[in-house]
């Protein structure tokens, strides 16, 4: 059977991941609850988030999973840091909350590969899409979930001995899995024709 230009198989159009795709919202930490996910449940999730374009097959990234205990003790070391270095109290709190809030955390790890082959800027772009991936895939199994940074992901200085670095290595984003114990509002969306442009010829 025929069908018009531009359009595609109705069969072949999944109605479901659309609508997701269409109105996920992440949560966050402070809108999560115990419990979370397993390492079985939490394995599945990981397995999606490593399916993302991956030029030359490097995997330019690793997951280092927060279990409680390691949260509610890096939430202890990140007020530490905080005080030692004098942070602003409204700064340091954001960051230690997002530990202790957290019921579960996945640190997403950037480890660039040396290679003349695949240029940093793409293997960096890989890493964004694990994220995004590790996020939705967390969401689609129908838990709450969102990717932060903050201090406590891009200050080397609490970093490289927070998630045991390697030489090379930083931290692209903390994502938070749990419970939704409270749904957000919607927030302003993009508008499309400000930020899309069409080009015919």
């Amino acid at each position: 059977m025929d069908f018009p230009p531009g359009t595609i198989n109705p069969a072949k159009r999944n109605e479901d991941a659309l609508s997701f795709l269409a109105t996920r919202r992440s949560r966050p930490p402070k809108m999560l609850a115990a419990p979370a996910p397993d390492r079985a449940a939490l394995r599945e999730i990981l397995e999606i988030a490593a399916r993302v374009p991956d030029h030359g097959k490097l995997e330019p990234w690793r997951f280092v999973v927060l279990e409680k205990a390691a949260l509610d003790r890096l939430a202890e070391e990140a007020a530490v840091f905080a005080a030692t270095h004098n942070l602003p109290e409204d700064k340091a709190a954001k960051g230690v909350n997002q530990f202790a809030q957290s019921p579960l955390c996945v640190a997403l790890i950037a480890v660039p590969r040396p290679t003349d082959k695949v240029p940093q800027i793409e293997q960096t772009l890989s890493v964004g899409a694990a994220g995004m991936q590790l996020v939705n895939a967390a969401l689609a199994a129908g838990w709450g979930a969102s990717w932060l940074t903050g201090w406590v992901a891009l200050d080397e200085r609490f970093t490289g001995p927070a998630f045991g670095l390697k030489a090379g290595e930083w931290v692209a984003g903390l994502i938070h899995i749990g419970t939704e114990a409270h749904q957000p509002p919607e927030r302003p969306r993009p508008n499309m024709d400000a930020i899309t442009t069409w080009v015919e010829a």
